[in-house]
């Protein structure tokens, strides 16, 4: 092959080869093509803050509401960026255009999305919580494992060193005894949804394919975009929303995984009237052996415990440390140890995790992984655990072995129903 053959070919294979083959090996390409599913919200943070690492383009974008997948497209093109758009997410996964895709559409289809991903050998940032049930959970972690994936959650606060470092004081030991942790989530920029009738679906919406697996219902703007997130049919209010960010660190501070049970109470006790189904105000209580972790939220309020709006509280017999995103401190027992005053957070979490997320997929590596799909997984089914018991208004117990409730009242929410012809992926 002489030199002008071999530019040719290498500029042909440079344009049309993947990073990497899903399962390693293959040709070397500096380049990472991604696609996004889901343009509107979180979505586009994701995008954006996954294009400052070098070596990623978008090429393709894919939403059932063209009218922001055309602004989308526009605001790249605008950038110098050309994208392919897409309505349908299958006939994106099997195009050549992405080795990538990061999945962030309503909680209900990612289930769906994400194993159909992985089976079409793409790596997958997908948002927060992984699942919209216990079963569809369960049914993630199984393909990916079966299709060798990486597969990073957008729980980004695990990319952040000022979480490390308040982790690492819990696990020294010095709070003395921990009998209590408190995580909670108070949005007081979250008001109340007024009721509007259901009207048709606006032009340029692909409302069936929106609704997907969850009941066929009339079209509603308080159900669609941001606010699907306050109704059971598409995800699970505050506690999955936020639970999953702030539960997470808990759990890693104590090392613990299954609780022995889990009871639950509130109610829609700000906006009794509002047209959500989720409760606005609601605590969950999670036994473990010799300790409790309490979760707490609040919709139209910001003064949560600690002032503090989120956060994770380890209570020690000698001191308190109280973290969020801003950072972290220790505030003392009185004479029993000293105040560590706040160790502010120096770094952006979602720009970090985007950064451990390119590095995973350079090295073929899901081991450096800072969010995995295991950790999303677990920290997923805790959430779902306390709404199980806020549904059934009962007390439960869970069997860690079996991954169900010993009550089989409450086992009936382990999975949700799928309606329209959809049905659970066999892996």
């Amino acid at each position: 092959m002489n030199r002008k053959d071999f530019i040719r070919t290498s500029s042909v294979l440079a344009a049309s080869s993947l990073f990497f083959k899903a399962k390693g090996g293959g040709f070397f390409d500096q380049s990472i093509r991604v696609g996004l599913v889901g343009v509107n919200g979180m979505g586009w943070s994701d995008l954006n803050a996954l294009l400052k690492n070098k070596g990623v383009v978008c090429t393709a974008l894919c939403d059932v509401d063209e009218r922001i997948l055309e602004k989308r497209a526009k605001e790249l093109e605008s950038r110098g960026i050309h994208v392919e758009t897409f309505i349908d997410y299958k006939k994106m996964l099997v195009s050549d255009l992405l080795d990538a895709v990061i999945i962030a559409t309503p909680d209900h289809w990612h289930c769906l999305q994400m194993i159909d991903a992985v089976n079409a050998g793409k790596h997958v940032y997908l948002e927060k919580p992984i699942g919209n049930s216990i079963l569809e959970c369960q049914l993630m972690l199984q393909a990916a494992k079966k299709n060798n994936a990486i597969v990073q959650v957008g729980q980004w606060q695990r990319s952040q060193q000022h979480f490390k470092d308040a982790i690492d004081f819990v696990h020294a030991g010095k709070l003395g005894k921990i009998r209590l942790v408190k995580a909670w989530s108070y949005q007081g920029w979250k008001s109340a949804i007024p009721v509007v009738p259901d009207e048709p679906v606006p032009a340029k919406v692909h409302y069936n394919e929106w609704l997907g697996p969850a009941p066929k219902r009339a079209f509603n703007p308080n159900r669609f975009h941001f606010n699907f997130r306050w109704f059971w049919d598409y995800a699970g209010g505050l506690m999955t929303d936020w639970g999953v960010h702030m539960l997470d660190y808990a759990l890693l501070g104590m090392k613990v995984s299954d609780p022995k049970s889990v009871m639950a109470s509130g109610g829609k006790f700000a906006f009794p009237d509002d047209a959500g189904e989720t409760p606005d105000t609601m605590t969950a209580v999670y036994e473990f052996d010799d300790f409790n972790i309490q979760w707490e939220h609040a919709k139209g309020i910001d003064l949560g415990p600690y002032n503090r709006n989120h956060g994770v509280a380890f209570i020690g017999n000698n001191g308190t440390l109280v973290l969020n995103r801003s950072g972290w401190e220790v505030i003392p027992e009185k004479g029993r140890m000293e105040a560590v005053a706040l160790q502010p957070s120096l770094d952006h979490g979602l720009d970090k995790h985007m950064e451990n997320f390119v590095e995973a997929i350079r090295q073929q590596n899901p081991q450096l992984l800072h969010a995995s799909l295991e950790a999303g997984a677990h920290i997923a089914i805790f959430s779902q655990l306390g709404n199980i018991a806020f549904r059934t208004g009962q007390k439960l117990y869970w069997d860690k072995e079996h991954q169900r409730f010993t009550d089989q009242k409450a086992n009936r929410y382990l999975a949700s129903v799928y309606h329209n012809g959809y049905k659970y992926p066999k892996v």
